[in-house]
């Protein structure tokens, strides 16, 4: 789900509803089926108490002795431990957060792991994955060294909120919560709940975990639920616990005792409502000041969503189409004046770039600089040409907001600025339809081409 154009959440229209969510807390070890079987003991306890989604905290798997353990003890997605939540979230039609899988990492990867958030629904169907993005590094030169990146691989993108009967969910995990700006970027995204799985340690959670937490609910004006380790697991870590739930207030409306535990607490969407209403804060943002936090969702699995993309008067096929975010797109051209040639243009179809939003502006400009990175390095080009034709005096012939990307080389023109007077002659033969433009078949193939390359620069 896409933010409105000037950031403001989504209203959602479950506004009556009011339901009952379960967060926990929890001491998992490197005992995989004892750590299963509390969660399963906690899915019981939380569905005889009227729960309809339950939150477990992050490594609810299992928290390894070593890192060659944890390695070793990795399953994927369609493993048996995930089975079994899924049995589980069936046999009690309850939806389930599981805040920290350790999935096994990718071919390209074998020697990390990937720290994933499951949401699983009540037919125990996974309805979304999440990699956590931010890894905690720290290493001061003969000191301390304690690098999650040594063993876990980064995620590369931001995953739009889950609607469940409780809300729309949005998934994070632990550490991320340090960094506002997700959470901007997931409340814009229409999230009602955010959601901080963790295993904080005992000295950042005493001194930072309650404050973090409720900021983010305050300032986001959504719930909060973070589900938590506790206690010590080994010989050499300990976590803080305190497992709570937040609303958008700020208020803690429940918490977990010591111990191995479940809290309970109600998520009332018609408050969450009447809070953004009364104290409009989405709406008193100043993005002439400062940039907009726009969610950056550039992988090639959303971009066939939707069949077409309109770009002026022409609704261009999506296998077009290599990159998008969430207010601009990015494609291969039709007739390219040198190879490499590429578009990059606004969602929203307007003519002039003076008629764009602050937001858009800043969106489409990043996308452009990632996208002329790219093709520099993959065209073996020494140089770039970035051109805006803005309006019809300046050569613009499709009245739709776009930035030419040219990979330049060494002597492509006889004279530099050769390449302006060709740009102009192209858009003259694109509107007389001249021979020499490539058909659909053949842009897809070189857009499939960036689409792979697009997804491994992220």
């Amino acid at each position: 789900m896409a933010s409105t154009s000037n950031g403001v959440p989504p209203t959602n229209k479950m506004l009556e509803a009011k339901s009952l969510v379960g967060v926990c807390q929890m001491t998992s070890t490197s005992d995989k089926e004892a750590n299963f079987a509390v969660c399963r003991s906690l899915i019981e306890k939380a569905k005889m108490r009227g729960v309809q989604m339950m939150y477990f905290p992050e490594a609810c798997d299992y928290i390894a002795d070593s890192k060659e353990q944890s390695m070793q003890m990795a399953e994927s997605l369609d493993g048996d431990l995930v089975s079994r939540y899924r049995d589980a979230a069936r046999q009690h039609q309850l939806w389930l957060s599981i805040g920290g899988f350790h999935q096994k990492g990718p071919e390209s990867d074998p020697t990390r792991v990937q720290n994933t958030h499951i949401i699983i629904d009540d037919e125990g169907n996974i309805r979304a994955t999440y990699n956590k993005t931010h890894l905690f590094d720290l290493d001061l030169q003969g000191r301390v060294r304690l690098c999650e990146s040594d063993y876990t691989v980064p995620g590369q993108s931001i995953v739009t909120p889950v609607s469940t009967p409780v809300g729309r969910v949005a998934l994070s995990t632990c550490y991320d919560v340090r960094f506002p700006e997700l959470s901007i970027a997931l409340a814009q995204q229409g999230a009602d709940i955010l959601t901080f799985p963790s295993a904080f340690t005992q000295t950042t959670g005493m001194a930072h975990w309650e404050v973090l937490l409720r900021a983010r609910a305050i300032e986001n004006q959504c719930y909060v639920v973070a589900a938590a380790q506790t206690g010590k697991h080994n010989a050499k870590r300990t976590s803080y616990g305190h497992a709570m739930i937040v609303d958008p207030w700020g208020t803690v409306i429940a918490q977990c005792k010591e111990g191995t535990d479940i809290a309970v607490g109600e998520v009332d969407l018609a408050y969450l409502a009447q809070i953004r209403q009364d104290m409009p804060v989405w709406k008193h943002r100043r993005h002439d000041l400062y940039s907009q936090v726009i969610p950056l969702q550039s992988t090639s699995d959303d971009l066939d969503k939707q069949t077409t993309y309109q770009f002026g008067h022409v609704h261009m096929e999506s296998s077009c189409v290599f990159a998008r975010t969430s207010l601009s797109f990015a494609f291969v051209n039709i007739k390219p004046v040198l190879p490499g040639h590429m578009l990059i243009a606004s969602l929203r179809p307007v003519e002039r770039l003076s008629d764009l939003t602050q937001a858009e502006v800043s969106d489409l400009f990043s996308l452009v600089q990632r996208v002329s990175n790219l093709t520099q390095r993959l065209f073996n080009a020494s140089a770039v040409t970035v051109a805006v034709q803005d309006g019809p005096d300046a050569g613009q012939t499709v009245k739709h907001v776009h930035v030419h990307i040219m990979p330049r080389k060494p002597g492509d023109f006889e004279e530099n600025d050769d390449i302006y007077y060709e740009l102009q002659k192209h858009d003259r033969e694109l509107s007389a339809k001249s021979p020499g433009m490539r058909t659909v078949e053949q842009m897809a193939e070189e857009a499939s081409m960036m689409r792979a390359a697009f997804k491994d620069s992220l």
